[in-house]
């Protein structure tokens, strides 16, 4: 048998036992049986992607069943495995098996285990149709795999109202991005007349000039389905415009939060776009969009994690404003590269998220980074593990000593790209980059400055004081207020300490294999195959000046300083910049005003033309002539007739005789 049938069905059999058997099957045996599953998963995975580094795997299709002949539409089941695929099976797989791990200290007080575990690898499984697609069907399969598992984990706590309303936003606008998606994909059959992924690769470079009918014009064929099918992917991946249900889907549990935001859903999009480059490469114009709109999500959502307070949301941010990074190297032809950066974001994000889980659990569910402060004693092995994680975020490293942490090789790449790239866009998405590098630095540092160093504050925490239940004699002399932080469990700490790794060296190892496309191998470059792979724009990216390899590295260190300044050293900086720039302020606190906009624009007219509906057209026309009319004269009809009906003889004889006269009277006169 082949080890992708296993990885890929296993955690959907681990699936279906944890969510039939639920509370009959038990908490352990579902948490054990998932997480075996994912273990299991992860453990086949690495050899396969380890394979294509050294060159002993190759790229093939694993058929599992024939599954639609319709027409000229035929397309069976079958598992792809390439380099780009082998890139998210270890992603995937390593991130939820931790993820899995983690959220047995994490969810250990929940009733309802058993669904939650379930739900992940329900989670887990959709991914891996995605990105084992051999044809854009299946990959649409995944697609909305993943939207249905997600809405499930946003919403998981169903008796919280945030929750449910959370998980409707993530729903609801993924829907108008998956819109553009399917029509992406009727597009593309109506033109190739095939939905096989590898069949419309290859017939892509051909159709560069064509032209198709659109909207009543006649537009570029390749532009046009490649922005619509662009459009799904800013859905998925939280780009600017229809971001705005990332930062809410916090309202689930924080392993929900680091499994969605570092390995599977909003990395759909980036893989996506990467998967069909040869298409992409094919349309300029959309390649153009796609540059853009990386680049204005990139220091947007930069921005927004500047101002906020609580600490799931600036890593939200953060991954918002990471993605936007992955899209515009996709946008200036760096695939491999774009790529690179999900691989490493996917470890050192995973690691942020999971590490403000640790915080927040020693902080008894707190949020709030105003209610933090000197956490680093109190939990060393969590602080030391976001250090690590921030660290990798911001980039430190230093080119000529050939060193540094994964965001490091992997953002600075990106950059140089861009600018290597040479066009107008290009150049746009490399300062908006820069500059983001700045913001990135600064809301990291200041994530960590408010959590791990100055004075506990959490003693003016109402929320956490009144939670710990402890009564004055507990407490004794504890100037607390009788709670101390504390270290998480070991099924925590573990997955923190092994994405620390993954954090440290997943750059300096792989560099060379995802930035120049090539390995030691004798069957020639790692993507072969799988990407389009720009050999000019790599080699123009390596000889870039020396100010823009070391830009990141100057704007990391600005960043350093300017948090250490406003949270450290001179703590007030803060509340005089707002009093300074409260509009400012205000108009980045409140995310650009994008909520209210949509809510403007969007969610009221919505709502009245419902009432209107309701109103005119449930209440004023069908209730008026159908429950309150014709349906109210037969009842009424109904109980006349019933007042005769009295079951006598005599009576109906009386009827009748009645009734023979009236028609003897009638045909008489």
């Amino acid at each position: 048998m082949d080890p992708i049938l296993i990885i890929v069905f296993a955690p959907l059999i681990a699936s279906i036992i944890a969510g039939l058997g639920n509370r009959m099957l038990g908490d352990l045996a579902a948490k054990s049986i998932t997480t075996g599953a994912l273990f299991l998963a992860a453990a086949l995975s690495w050899p396969i992607f380890i394979g294509f580094l050294n060159g002993s795997e190759s790229a093939h299709v694993v058929p599992v069943l024939k599954w639609v002949q319709s027409g000229d539409m035929t397309f069976d089941w079958a598992l792809r495995v390439d380099a780009l695929t082998a890139i998210m099976l270890v992603v995937i797989n390593s991130v939820s098996a931790l993820v899995h791990l983690y959220s047995w200290g994490y969810m250990e007080e929940d009733p309802d285990q058993p669904r939650f575990f379930a739900y992940l690898s329900l989670f887990t499984f959709a991914m891996l149709m995605l990105v084992t697609a051999d044809n854009l069907v299946q990959m649409f399969f995944g697609w909305e795999g993943v939207g249905l598992a997600s809405y499930l984990l946003i919403g998981f706590w169903f008796k919280k109202p945030s929750a449910g309303a959370a998980a409707i936003k993530a729903f609801v606008v993924n829907r108008v991005g998956d819109l553009g998606f399917m029509l992406g994909i009727f597009g593309t059959f109506l033109v190739f007349q095939t939905t096989s992924i590898p069949e419309i690769l290859a017939a892509s470079a051909g159709m560069s000039g064509s032209t198709i009918g659109f909207l009543g014009m006649r537009l570029p064929t390749m532009d046009i389905l490649c922005f619509l099918l662009f459009i799904g992917a800013m859905g998925k991946s939280a780009q600017l415009g229809l971001h705005t249900w990332l930062p809410d889907a916090m309202e689930g549990p924080t392993p929900v939060s680091a499994l969605i935001h570092a390995a599977t859903m909003v990395t759909a999009g980036v893989f996506m776009v990467c998967r069909l480059s040869p298409m992409f490469e094919a349309a300029p114009t959309a390649l153009m969009i796609v540059t853009i709109v990386g680049a204005a999500t990139c220091f947007f959502a930069a921005t927004i994690g500047t101002t906020q307070w609580d600490i799931k949301r600036v890593i939200a941010y953060s991954t918002c404003s990471q993605l936007g990074y992955m899209f515009f190297a996709a946008g200036v032809g760096a695939y491999g590269v774009a790529m690179f950066h999900l691989f490493t974001h996917a470890f050192f994000k995973a690691l942020l998220f999971l590490g403000a889980g640790s915080v927040i659990h020693a902080m008894h569910h707190e949020q709030d980074m105003r209610y933090y402060g000197g956490l680093r004693k109190a939990i060393p092995v969590t602080f030391i593990a976001m250090l690590l994680g921030t660290l990798a975020i911001t980039g430190l490293g230093v080119y000529h000593l050939g060193a540094g942490f994964a965001g490091f090789w992997s953002k600075d790449a990106i950059l140089e790209a861009a600018f290597a790239r040479g066009t107008t866009s290009s150049t746009i998405a490399f300062w908006a980059g820069v500059s983001a590098a700045l913001l990135t630095s600064f809301y990291s540092w200041r994530l960590m400055f408010l959590t791990f160093w100055g004075k506990p504050r959490w003693i003016e925490s109402e929320h956490i004081q009144h939670s710990v239940h402890k009564t004055p004699e507990e407490a004794g002399e504890d100037t607390t207020g009788g709670y101390h932080p504390h270290e998480s469990p070991k099924s925590m700490l573990i997955p923190l300490i092994v994405l620390s790794i993954g954090a440290v060296l997943a750059g300096q190892v792989f560099a060379p294999s995802f930035i120049d496309g090539s390995a030691e191998a004798v069957n020639g470059a790692f993507f072969a195959g799988s990407i389009y792979f720009n050999e000019n724009l790599i080699h123009a990216l390596h000889g870039v000046p020396y100010w823009v390899k070391y830009s990141a590295f100057v704007v990391m260190v600005l960043g350093f300083v300017g948090a250490y300044i406003a949270y450290i050293a001179k703590p007030d900086i803060p509340a005089k910049f707002v009093a300074t720039f409260g509009a400012l302020h205000n108009f980045v606190f409140r995310k650009w005003y994008f909520d209210e906009l949509y809510d403007a624009i969007f969610v009221k007219p919505a709502f009245w033309l419902g009432r209107q509906f309701w109103k005119l057209g449930d209440i004023g026309f069908i209730d008026r002539f159908g429950p309150n009319g014709i349906a109210a004269v037969v009842q009424r009809g109904s109980a006349a007739a019933k007042v005769i009906q009295s079951g006598y003889l005599y009576t109906y004889a009386l009827i009748m005789l009645l009734g023979l006269i009236a028609a003897v009277t009638y045909v008489l006169l």
